[in-house]
């Protein structure tokens, strides 16, 4: 549709706005000496194409251009040269045109300009982002690893993948379109990924430390354990991102982009870069250990306690002696948590995303409110093949589609109808050019509505001019294209997710149950964070956070937060499933006894290690919430939520509970299966011995395990 408006009937790419406000009103000799001015400049730039003003359109289409109470008029501009192209161009007009004038005020707005200001406060939000996520993770970082020196190693592994994919995204953009918003993704993925490897080796090879292990032995077993665990984490995370390729939507593909880049240099700098700069510390990696004098201030021991001291085991063992009541109570608690999601409304984005100080905001509040004139309810009719059909035929189709429930008005190269009735002449572009046709609709109808038939089912109930088929242009027809891409596509993409992850944990498990298991749970915790964003965001609770509830929610944001999160669940998964099965292989008798003392010990193992990454990566998140653009801001607090609740509610109760109550089956397959995991699977690349407590005696937690 766009590209036949563009190529056949020379309309522009994108829309501008300019409001024109003088002391006198609209109709005032100095407002209409500048508007008028405005419109005869446009004229003169080459990508600037059907001009209208308040003041150069004959007077029965021009009242139209005019705020209701006479004081404002509108110049309306199309512009030509592709998205990117037509951004820089509407930014140069706004430069030359908008500001004062004398007396006369002029701001921009429309698609273009709002398009212009989201890229630019997307630029000032990351600068805003790295100043928060930045100090607070290292901080953080401190707190985590005691040593200052220790907590500097995630940070420049963040810091190296942030500049290595901002590097690649800007190449990338040579070849294709990539949107402002995956650098944001860039910089909350850097850090949260870094934090999240890093941690996992350094603790790693200070248990194998605490174990008698020399640094070579340490650091060979390390990686043998937690760098497999990495490189099988990014797998995940990485595919899960691959996945949005398969959406048509360059911004859904841009994500794609940013992701797969970030997973892979930050686990290339997990594997490579942070066991360079373990080695190079050696021992002085705990220089500068804070956790001493903290102990000494809190007042508790040097010594660690036992391994069933700790309070990620009682939880574990806890999760497992309920596991029924523990199961079924979180279950209900997500699925109530999740229950606003069954309402959900999809959008399409618009000037609202941006803060009250945006000219574009402004502009686009001032169209809804004082105008009659809409563009985002207004709709353009396009027929391509309008051959043959006489001037009777078009007044016919567009005296029907004014009266149809919504429209206000039609304007047709045959005149403009309203209420089913010819008014005038036209009131707004329309022609016929090499045989197509096309008109434009004004209607009032809402964006977003439950009813049935909805406005967009009532236009094309219309019969065609001669009964040719016809093209329905719009926001209203673009959300729900949109939504319909994304509806024809998920299936497949869900589809892909689901045996990526299930491939793979097969591959570290040879268990039939567990990914199943890993699936639904990853689901289930979704499903919270998804009906915590219609609750906030489209029906505006806790105030929308500050941003404009516009009672629907952008259809790109529960499919990309989707794919980021359920990767990053994976992590945790990852962490905690294999941990678990190092102790369910070492335990010997392999009893339900033994199944669930490898959950506690995996867990109480694990378990500081993915609270602590949660929360980095949340403060990660977070800082996304810094965005004065509402999609980031919505975007934000999903991954936020998503991390949060998958650490906490999920891997510390509901894992527990699930796989206490499969027991040995646990790690159940098929023969088939079995025979192709014991040739194919994942293994250990180094001995991994037994725990003394799995041998009958006591096993005291290293330090950087301890409560």
């Amino acid at each position: 549709m766009a590209d036949l408006m563009a190529t056949r009937f020379g309309q522009g790419d994108l829309q501008m706005v300019f409001t024109v406000d003088g002391p006198g009103g609209a109709r005032a000799e100095s407002t209409r000496a500048v508007g008028h001015d405005i419109a005869d400049q446009l004229d003169s730039y080459p990508f600037v194409v059907g001009v209208q003003s308040a003041w150069t359109l004959p007077p029965a289409s021009a009242d139209a251009l005019v705020s209701s109470d006479g004081s404002t008029g509108l110049v309306i501009v199309g512009i030509t040269g592709g998205g990117s192209q037509s951004q820089r161009h509407a930014e140069e007009l706004a430069d030359q045109f908008a500001g004062r004038h004398g007396d006369v005020t002029v701001n921009a707005g429309g698609p273009a300009m709002a398009y212009v200001e989201i890229n630019r406060q997307s630029e000032r939000d990351l600068l805003t982002m790295e100043a928060l996520a930045i100090p607070f993770t290292f901080l953080v970082l401190v707190g985590v690893f005691g040593g200052l020196l220790a907590a500097s190693i995630p940070l420049l592994v963040g810091i190296w993948a942030i500049v290595g994919s901002t590097a690649l995204l800007r190449l990338l953009t040579r070849v294709t379109e990539v949107s402002t918003f995956a650098l944001n993704l860039t910089i909350a993925m850097g850090l949260a990924l870094a934090v999240d490897y890093t941690l996992l080796i350094v603790s790693r090879y200070r248990e194998e430390r605490a174990a008698g292990s020399d640094v070579d032995t340490a650091l060979c077993q390390t990686m043998a354990t937690a760098g497999r665990t990495v490189l099988f984490s990014a797998t995940t995370v990485g595919l899960s991102m691959v996945a949005l390729v398969l959406f048509p939507m360059y911004f859904l593909k841009s994500f794609a982009y940013a992701g797969l880049t970030v997973v892979a240099l930050t686990a290339f700098a997990a594997l490579v870069i942070a066991p360079a700069a373990i080695v190079v510390l050696g021992d002085r990696i705990d220089a500068l250990d804070l956790r001493p004098f903290a102990r000494r201030a809190i007042g508790r021991p040097g010594r660690a306690p036992h391994v069933d001291g700790t309070f990620w085991y009682r939880t574990a063992r806890f999760a497992t002696r309920r596991s029924v009541a523990v199961g079924i109570g979180v279950t209900v608690l997500l699925l109530t948590l999740g229950a606003p999601f069954l309402h959900v409304k999809w959008g399409f984005p618009d000037e609202r995303m941006l803060p009250e100080t945006a000219s574009a905001r402004q502009v686009g509040d001032q169209l809804r409110d004082e105008f009659g004139y809409n563009p985002a309810t207004a709709m353009t009719i396009v027929v391509p093949d309008a051959d043959g059909v006489g001037g009777a035929e078009i007044s016919r189709f567009a005296r029907d589609l004014s009266a149809t429930r919504y429209v206000t008005s039609v304007s047709a190269p045959t005149g403009t109808f309203a209420g089913g009735a010819l008014r005038g002449p036209p009131s707004a572009p329309t022609g016929i050019v090499d045989g197509s046709a096309y008109l434009t609709v004004a209607s009032d109808a809402p964006i977003v509505t439950d009813e049935t038939p909805t406005p967009l089912d009532w236009i094309h109930s219309v019969i065609g001019p001669g009964g040719r088929d016809f093209l329905v242009g719009g926001i209203a027809q673009v959300t729900h294209d949109n939504a319909e891409a994304i509806s024809a596509r998920l299936p497949l993409v869900l589809a892909v997710i689901a045996v990526i992850t299930f491939v793979l944990l097969f591959l570290l498990t040879g268990s039939l149950l567990l990914p199943i298991k890993a699936v639904v749970l990853n689901v289930l915790s979704l499903t919270a964070t998804f009906g915590a964003l219609v609750w906030i965001f489209q029906d505006g609770a806790l105030g929308a956070l500050g941003t404009t509830a516009t009672g629907s929610l952008v259809a790109h944001v529960p499919v990309l937060l989707f794919c980021v999160a359920f990767g990053l669940s994976m992590d945790y998964e990852v962490f905690l499933i294999s941990r678990i099965r190092e102790y369910w292989l070492a335990s010997g008798r392999r009893t339900k006894a033994d199944n669930d003392e490898a959950i506690a010990l995996g867990l109480s193992r694990t378990g500081r290690i993915v609270t602590a990454a949660a929360l980095l990566m949340a403060i990660s998140f977070a800082a996304l919430m810094a965005s004065e653009v509402s999609i980031m801001r919505m975007f934000g607090l999903g991954l936020t939520l998503a991390v949060l609740m998958d650490a906490t509610l999920v891997r510390m109760l509901l894992v527990p509970a699930f796989m206490h109550l499969m027991g040995p089956r646990n790690w159940w397959a098929p023969e088939g299966m079995a025979r192709w995991h014991d040739r194919f699977g994942l293994r250990e690349c180094g001995r991994v011995a037994p725990p003394r407590r799995m041998l009958g005696g006591r096993h005291r937690m290293p330090r950087e395990f301890a409560r």
